[in-house]
């Protein structure tokens, strides 16, 4: 289920947190639970995503992505952290269901991050959200450059709806990326591999919107850093965002109110 466990203590019993994440919201939210004295282990699907992590001896990461059920209980009956945190992205659906239910079924805390940071709009703003990938074909793109920056697994079924576009994408800096990218049909050319940028701002990203010449971006409405940079970016360049509406069960604490709820060990 699991690769190796770096940067690993001893966690004290009922003094530990299991956080799931990745590499937005996760490092802010695993350093505020060590601030409040907790010991944390983060689950993290790449090995490229504990790099966002910074050290500390009561951070331990664990990766790998959870293959099955049974891998996954029999960790939470061995480990039986005090909580188990779901700060995975609104759209990773199968682990958040995975979680949900496993943790009810053992009768384990768990508590999920409502990834949600309201932000008004801009007069200037052009957005549209989209239910679906059904709804994105049926507009009026033919001709276009669209920029698909939604995540590798999807590339495939968004360059589905939108047979008459030229298509780039901008993915994770990760071989698994790269590979379902050129998977999904794209040429090298039209494919960039880089973190986000950490300031938030997307000055890169909005360099290669320049370079590429896109007339619009398809991104998803997943609450967070990613889609405040895309607004940011499609905003400064005066073009249109696609918002793929977020699923209509991904609730769960705002961070301050689930740090409360959390308290300390």
């Amino acid at each position: 289920m699991h690769g190796p466990v770096l940067h690993q203590g001893a966690p004290a019993a009922g003094h530990w947190v299991w956080l799931f994440a990745g590499t937005a919201e996760g490092p802010p939210l695993a350093e505020a639970l060590l601030a409040r004295g907790w010991q944390v282990r983060v689950s993290v699907v790449t090995a490229g995503a504990t790099r966002a992590y910074r050290p500390h001896p009561g951070l331990a990461l664990q990766v790998g992505a959870c293959s099955s059920d049974a891998a996954l209980e029999q960790q939470l009956r061995h480990l039986a952290p005090r909580w188990v945190v779901d700060a995975t992205h609104p759209f990773a659906q199968e682990i958040t269901a995975r979680l949900e239910r496993l943790c009810g079924e053992l009768d384990q805390p768990l508590l999920r991050l409502d990834r949600r940071e309201p932000v008004a709009s801009q007069p200037a703003e052009q957005l549209q959200l989209l239910e679906s990938f059904k709804t994105l074909s049926g507009l009026a793109l033919a001709g276009e450059n669209l920029l698909l920056a939604i995540g590798a697994r999807q590339l495939r079924e968004a360059m589905a709806a939108t047979p008459h576009c030229q298509h780039f994408a901008r993915v994770l800096e990760q071989p698994g990326s790269l590979q379902a990218a050129r998977a999904a049909g794209l040429p090298d050319h039209h494919i960039a591999c880089l973190r986000p940028d950490a300031s938030g701002e997307g000055r890169l990203e909005e360099a290669l919107c320049r370079r590429w010449q896109i007339d619009r971006v398809l991104c998803r409405q997943g609450g967070g850093r990613s889609e405040l940079l895309w607004r940011k970016v499609c905003l400064r360049l005066q073009r249109p965002l696609l918002l793929l509406r977020r699923p209509i069960d991904a609730t769960g604490l705002p961070l301050e109110a689930l740090l409360e709820k959390l308290g300390q060990p």
